[in-house]
């Protein structure tokens, strides 16, 4: 399932990403497991950067607040996000997919359910640098407006076209969810969605929309794996 959210960050907040990324260190052969290294060819800021930091809780209060990310992807865990950048000879990563486990600061392990990707550069500043992601129903090419974020299957095939014009900047991050199976959240989200617009026209006191809402938080009940 890949769902795309618009304005993750707002104006005043995209601009606060940037301002920290201007003034960043960028290296090469970070943050990849053996096999994606081989595709990755792109820059990264390093842990350990003092700017990091700032960049994480930034995006991290953005996340926090959009509720279409959260029924979306119902994360019970989320990596803290990195950045990277695609420019000159640094411009791509190839097909590959993403780890299973990833670690967290403190030690445990994140099951990456969940990966995404929050564009920060106008597409307009840039050639190329679509983020192509396989699945069943063929290949998707996306590439979002500054502030604006896709997520899909970590265990999706999938790559970053080459950037042949300007500077791709974008933020990256991995999920575990507490619904482990991507079809049961496909419908979680489908069902929310719909109960959403049915909210709309007929208000929360109708007694069938009382009804599926039950239904969906006795699914979520059910499948929730966390």
């Amino acid at each position: 399932m890949l769902v795309t959210i618009e304005n993750v960050l707002n104006a005043d907040e995209l601009e606060n990403v940037r301002a920290l990324l201007a003034r960043a260190d960028w290296a090469t052969g970070q943050s990849a497991g053996s096999q994606a290294r081989l595709a990755k060819n792109n820059l990264q800021i390093p842990e350990g950067s003092e700017l990091l930091r700032d960049l994480r809780v930034l995006v991290m209060r953005a996340l926090n607040k959009s509720s279409r990310l959260i029924s979306a992807a119902l994360p019970y865990k989320i990596l803290p996000p990195n950045f990277n950048r695609y420019t000159g000879s640094t411009n791509s990563y190839g097909l590959h997919t993403d780890s299973t486990l990833r670690y967290l600061p403190d030690g445990s392990a994140l099951r990456t359910d969940i990966s995404a990707t929050l564009f920060l550069s106008n597409p307009g500043d840039y050639d190329g640098g679509e983020l192509v992601v396989e699945d069943t129903y063929g290949e998707h090419r996306v590439k979002l407006n500054a502030g604006s974020l896709v997520v899909y299957p970590s265990g999706s095939m999938h790559a970053v076209a080459p950037v042949t014009r300007g500077e791709r900047l974008a933020c990256y991050m991995f999920m575990q969810s507490m619904v482990k199976d991507v079809e049961c959240r496909r419908m979680l989200f489908q069902m929310d969605e719909s109960l959403i617009k049915l909210r709309q026209e007929y208000g929360e006191a109708n007694p069938e929309l009382i009804r599926l809402t039950g239904l969906y938080n006795n699914l979520l009940r059910r499948w929730t794996d966390c």
